[in-house]
Formats: structure tokens, C-alpha cells, sequence
């Protein structure tokens, strides 16, 4: 699932042109627009849909799939290695942290003690059917909604780091990324050698602006999720803004569309991973790649105010 060769900053190595341009992550250049898998695990019974969602995702120039094991308990990532192909030079991206837990209140359930994060590398490897898995996110739980880590389940970062660079010593990982991070955590986390960080980002829940523009200044990926908010109740929705909506209908777009290109024009850095499990809305997404935001509009869309996205559930 890794490229043999080097791709284009322009097109991805099958000759697309990248939607919404490349920009770096890990060493590579990928498409800004990519793909988050997780709502294929709501495609449990339906196989051949999933599998033509991600092969939709690749024809239209997406090389950047994020997942994890504990996504349908080992089922999206099985959907990838069957769907994904060596010549595609997509660049999968999985993430530990967490376990699944079935018929649990929650889908998951914290897995942050370091012989938990090596455990979940090798399931990631074991279902993903590969030796090296390009990135691996360390899902902190100390921001962002949902889970928290509470007992023996809350981990000094230190010594989670420490799991992760010796697996990535022993080559099961390429790099390494943070997920639901603070930012005095990437901070400490920095000299680690850390490639991209995903906490919950929105033009209506920016608290982690500063985080953003360290990430800017250290040449780290920023990949946001629920990039439109609102993915729990009491999460403002980027959708709802009357600003948004006016820019929509202005360009002929969507909302969703105005809330992901504004993510793309706000930082260079910014990496997107919308996830769907529907072919008509991953071809809106990545459509969103192509719209332009003049500085008047832009102007109007930063002044939309900030609320919280920091709503715990366990």
C-alpha cells in the first residue's frame, strides 16, 4: 500500500491531479483532500459498496486514507487492504490509542498503556496485511470530544513515545503522528520527531489555533477531524453558520463544501480527511479542493466566532 516511487507535488502517482493541491506529510507529498475511512464500518453489510467508495476515493486522485483497527473492530481496515492496491501510492495512515468495545456504551474504550499501543500496532499490521504502516497517530485523550483517560489508563506521554519510536526503530512504523493532543503535549512531544497531529478543528471550534501555527512553524502535517463540527450534540455546526451559507449559495457550493475549502485556505499545512460512506458526498468533498475564497470572503468567514468542541464523554 506504500508508492515505489517518489510522487508529484501536482498529481499522484497514478497521474491524477491532487484535489486541493500537495502538501507534505511525512516525508511525501500527498493530496490535501483525503479520506477518512471510519464511517465504512456502516457499511458492514454492504462490501462492494465500501470497496467502490475507496476505489471512487483513489480514481479521484485521494493517496491519504486514514483508519485505525478499532474502526468496526478490524473491518474498514480489511476493507483497505482489499480495495487499496501497491500502485495506487496511497498513503495509509492508521492511528492506537483505543480498543473497540463491543456492545460497550461507546464504540471504544482507552487502550493508552504502552503495552496496549504495541498490541494495537500489531492488529493494525495483522489486518491491514502489511510490515510497515506509513504513520501511526498516538491518540492521546487529554482534549478535544470523547473519550477521556481516567486510572491506570491515563499515561505520561513520555513513556508512550517511548513505545512508538522503538517500534518505529524496528520499522513496523514509518512515523509518527498525535491525535487529541494539547499543546503543551506536542510540545514535549516535538523532539520525538512528530509528522502530523489531528484534534478537532472547525472554522466554529478554533481553540487550537496556536497549536495550528506551531505545527505551521515546525513543518508538521495538521489534519483536523469533524472538520464541520457538530459531530456530538452540543458541537456548533460549521453548516448552520449564516456565513457559511451565504458563501454557498454565492459560489454555487455547499456549505460543507465553504467549511472544508476554508480549513484549506486558512493553512498551508492543513491536510483533510472527510470521512463518508456515500460516493455522491466524497465527490462533493473533494470538489471542495476546487473552491476559491477571495480575500473579502475569507474576511467574512474568519470573523465567525470560536465556540468550544471540548465536550467529554467518558
Amino acid at each position: 500500500m506504500t508508492p515505489s516511487s517518489t510522487p508529484s507535488p501536482d498529481v499522484t502517482i497514478t497521474g491524477v491531479p491532487r484535489p486541493g493541491g500537495g502538501a507534505p506529510l511525512a516525508g511525501r507529498p500527498v493530496s490535501r483532500v483525503g479520506y477518512g475511512a471510519m464511517q465504512l464500518s456502516r457499511l458492514d453489510g454492504d462490501r462492494a459498496t465500501a470497496l467502490a467508495v475507496l476505489r471512487r476515493a483513489v480514481g479521484l486522485g485521494v493517496d491519504h486514507v486514514d483508519t485505525a483497527q478499532f474502526y468496526g473492530d478490524g473491518l474498514v481496515n480489511g476493507l483497505i487492504r482489499e480495495a487499496i492496491r501497491p500502485g495506487d501510492g496511497v498513503m495509509v495512515v492508521s492511528k492506537v490509542g483505543a480498543d473497540p468495545n463491543p456492545g460497550g456504551p461507546l464504540p471504544v474504550r482507552p487502550a493508552q498503556r504502552p503495552e496496549q499501543l504495541r498490541a494495537s500496532v500489531e492488529d493494525n499490521l495483522a489486518s491491514l496485511g502489511t510490515e510497515r504502516i506509513p504513520v501511526v497517530n498516538l491518540r492521546r485523550l487529554d482534549t478535544g470530544p470523547g473519550l477521556r483517560a481516567e486510572g491506570d489508563q491515563a499515561v505520561d506521554i513520555d513513556d508512550q513515545l517511548a513505545v512508538m519510536t522503538a517500534m518505529r526503530d524496528e520499522g513496523k512504523i514509518g512515523a509518527i503522528g498525535l491525535s487529541s493532543v494539547t499543546l503543551d503535549g506536542l510540545r514535549r512531544a516535538i523532539p520525538a520527531g512528530i509528522v502530523c497531529v489531528q484534534n478537532a478543528y472547525s472554522l466554529v471550534s478554533r481553540e487550537d489555533e496556536d497549536m495550528l501555527q506551531l505545527c505551521l512553524a515546525e513543518g508538521i502535517a495538521w489534519v483536523p477531524y469533524f472538520p464541520l463540527g457538530g459531530a456530538f450534540p452540543g458541537i456548533p455546526k460549521v453548516t448552520d453558520e449564516p456565513a457559511v451559507r451565504a458563501a454557498a449559495q454565492s459560489l454555487g457550493s455547499t456549505p460543507a463544501q465553504i467549511g472544508l475549502a476554508w480549513l484549506l485556505h486558512h493553512a498551508p499545512n492543513t491536510l483533510l480527511i472527510p470521512g463518508t460512506a456515500d460516493a455522491g458526498h466524497l465527490d462533493a468533498n473533494v470538489a471542495a479542493g476546487a473552491v476559491a475564497l477571495d480575500a473579502a470572503m475569507l474576511a467574512t468567514l474568519d470573523a465567525v466566532p470560536s465556540r468550544s468542541a471540548d465536550v467529554p464523554l467518558g
